[in-house]
């Protein structure tokens, strides 16, 4: 009797050992699978964050013709590929091709469907749409910026690039314009005065805002009807005589229609109220006191230092 309960217990005590062993190497078993997986899922969300495009800035040229500081914007582009994007609206037919830029980066990239473009006039906002509506059709674009044939980069592309994508906001010029002569009662009530905004035409949208403006169908075509600018004396001989000047509404279309547009959407709690883009103006640069402010100042080669440059960014800076 007692052989058997010491066979017994024997057997128990072997059956424990062999169930220890089993539970140890499935133990064991278990680490090195889940070390093994988390291996694999911690390469493969690397390879995906590789090839996952990075959202991309378009950058959109409104030009006459040819980008006379082409060669400035291929550095600041060179090596950044993945992470832009470029439209050009330039007169209609031109094309950049080897004979018409030095840049790589501008190589056909001109809308199709580009317009004659007035200065001051709607059509002037009718090439920005078209910009835009071009730039919409690439899904990782998520910001949105208008540029001049005569603007440059004061900053490298990847602190240009994180000051932009890092806010979610808009960078748009705009404020309550008072005065009179700007704002046409013929707008209302469809665009009410207490809308009516006026700041610079280089923005940065993102991507909602820029949808905003291309899906417009109500803000723009009162800007078409009712948006124009004052006839300078020089233009008089080839336009109607006004009966009187003075009542002329002197409406500058590229000023006023996103900042409008914007406010008349109740989005401007999404925008950070100031322009990117840095214009210098001189209001005693003109003898003509009709065309005095009407456009920044131009700066020659000679102006071109690194003493100006450093002069903009400390002004932009502390703005």
């Amino acid at each position: 009797m007692k052989r058997k309960v010491a066979q017994q217990k024997s057997s128990d005590k072997w059956k424990r050992k062999v169930f220890a062993a089993i539970l140890l190497v499935v133990c064991v078993g278990s680490l090195v699978y889940m070390q093994t997986r988390c291996s694999q899922i911690m390469a493969l969300a690397s390879l995906r964050s590789q090839f996952v495009p990075k959202p991309k800035i378009a950058f959109l040229f409104i030009a006459r013709n040819r980008l006379p500081l082409d060669m400035v914007w291929d550095a600041f582009f060179k090596g950044e590929e993945n992470r832009f994007s470029i439209f050009v609206h330039p007169r209609p037919g031109f094309i950049f091709n080897k004979a018409t830029t030095r840049s790589v980066h501008f190589m056909n990239r001109q809308v199709n469907d580009s317009i004659q473009v007035d200065w001051g006039e709607a059509s002037m906002i009718e090439a920005e749409r078209i910009l835009l509506r071009h730039a919409l059709e690439d899904p990782f674009n998520e910001r949105f910026v208008f540029l001049s044939d005569s603007c440059i980069p004061l900053y490298n592309f990847s602190y240009t690039y994180d000051y932009i994508i890092s806010t979610s906001t808009s960078f748009v010029d705009s404020f309550a314009d008072t005065k009179e002569g700007r704002y046409n009662p013929k707008m209302s009530p469809v665009i009410p005065v207490h809308n009516w905004r006026k700041g610079s035409q280089w923005a940065v949208l993102n991507r909602n805002h820029a949808q905003v403006v291309v899906n417009d169908t109500t803000v723009f075509p009162m800007f078409q009807q009712h948006c124009k600018k004052k006839s300078l004396p020089e233009f008089w001989r080839d336009r109607p005589l006004p009966a009187d000047g003075s009542k002329e509404h002197n409406c500058i279309s590229d000023e006023h229609y996103v900042q409008t547009l914007l406010a008349q959407e109740g989005l401007e709690g999404e925008v950070t109220r100031r322009s990117l883009s840095h214009s210098s103006w001189d209001l005693s640069a003109s003898k003509d006191r009709e065309r005095r402010g009407w456009h920044p100042v131009t700066y020659k080669l000679a102006d071109a230092t690194p003493m100006l440059i450093q002069s903009i960014k400390l002004l932009e800076h502390n703005q």
